[in-house]
């Protein structure tokens, strides 16, 4: 893996040397890639262009999520900023390269968690956006937009990831074939029908079977703190490496907004029917309530009540986009409606 690993640190070097005058382009698009973003921007957005196409995003992106935690855990990988300097193939004579904020991640690198749910989540609203075209026209230039538009962010979210040192151009590209093959098989099986039941099971499930794979490998005589500690030792900034890109906290993040979208489900199984105005409007709504609960810090000691209360930050996530922005809003455009016809 050695050849494989300096030719990823060469790419490195050069997007570095080339693309460095538009850090910010590629530290927004890092960011833009994150998982999280999947569940705080891409899923409301989508859910109330398309509410269908909207429950599809979040289930993709938790099983994207979660499936990619698994593979790293069985792939390990190691991460650019910590390879160049705990390799030996360079001595002396490093090569000189810039870490950013988003670098310090503290899981293993293998395969790219941005880019795999980018993936998934992006494969689910073009082929959404690729049904909507095709159903108002027959042109073939709109035909293959969505495509275009699919490999385009790809492509830079992948950049963005090798520019900041966070993975190997490999990882990049197994993250994106993983995401795009689990996006087109999930997407096919969206549980929108389904009782609360199956959801508290299902969260129930993906955590325990998270736990049981971890328990499993440590037993097995494996380290998987190990990224953890080499994320420590090599980062420039300790202030860089938070408790929010761990393992666990993918983990929690995944399992409370499945049983946050089954209580949503259930609350209102049909949802409200909103014209476009209301439905912007919640929209509005719903991305001031999520803007303000990622903002919410939360203790990190112990880590433990740090993962519960991750664990219900995420589960309020579905709950506030499906169930209590929508209410209010029904609720506030009934009223209007009530006072027009007086």
């Amino acid at each position: 893996m050695e050849s494989i690993h300096m030719h990823g640190i060469w790419v490195a070097e050069v997007l570095q040397s080339n693309l460095m005058d538009y850090q910010g382009f590629w530290l927004f698009v890092t960011h833009m890639g994150h998982p999280k973003a999947a569940f705080l921007l891409y899923f409301p957005i989508t859910f109330f262009l398309n509410r269908k196409a909207g429950i599809a995003v979040l289930w993709v992106a938790i099983l994207a999520e979660w499936s990619n935690l698994i593979l790293k855990w069985f792939l390990f990988g190691e991460r650019p900023y910590w390879w160049v300097s705990e390799s030996a193939v360079y001595g002396s004579e490093k090569p000189e390269l810039i870490q950013f904020s988003s670098s310090c991640e503290t899981g293993p690198g293998s395969p790219s968690g941005h880019c795999m749910v980018t993936a998934a989540v992006w494969l689910v609203m073009m082929t959404s956006l690729s049904a909507h075209l095709q159903s108002r026209s027959r042109s073939p230039v709109l035909k293959i937009l969505p495509v275009l538009l699919y490999l385009l962010v790809l492509l830079v979210v992948g950049i963005s990831r090798v520019f900041t040192l966070s993975h190997f151009p490999h990882q990049v590209v197994t993250g994106c074939i993983a995401g795009a093959m689990l996006g087109y098989i999930v997407i096919q099986h969206v549980p929108e029908g389904k009782s609360l039941r199956f959801f508290a099971f299902s969260s129930l499930g993906l955590l325990l079977g998270a736990l049981l794979v971890y328990r499993c490998l440590e037993l097995g005589g494996l380290n998987l703190s190990w990224s953890i500690e080499l994320a420590q030792k090599w980062c420039v900034k300790p202030e860089w490496i938070r408790l929010d890109t761990a393992p666990f906290s993918s983990l929690t993040r995944d399992t409370g907004a499945l049983l946050g979208l089954g209580l949503a489900l259930y609350l209102k199984p049909g949802g409200w029917e909103l014209p476009l105005a209301p439905r912007a409007l919640s929209l509005a709504f719903s991305s001031m309530a999520l803007y303000q609960l990622n903002q919410l810090a939360l203790p990190t000691s112990p880590p433990l009540l740090f993962y519960c209360l991750f664990f219900i930050k995420n589960g309020l996530i579905p709950l506030f986009v499906m169930a209590v922005v929508p209410r209010l809003v029904h609720a506030i455009a009934g009223q209007g409606q009530e006072e027009k016809d007086k």
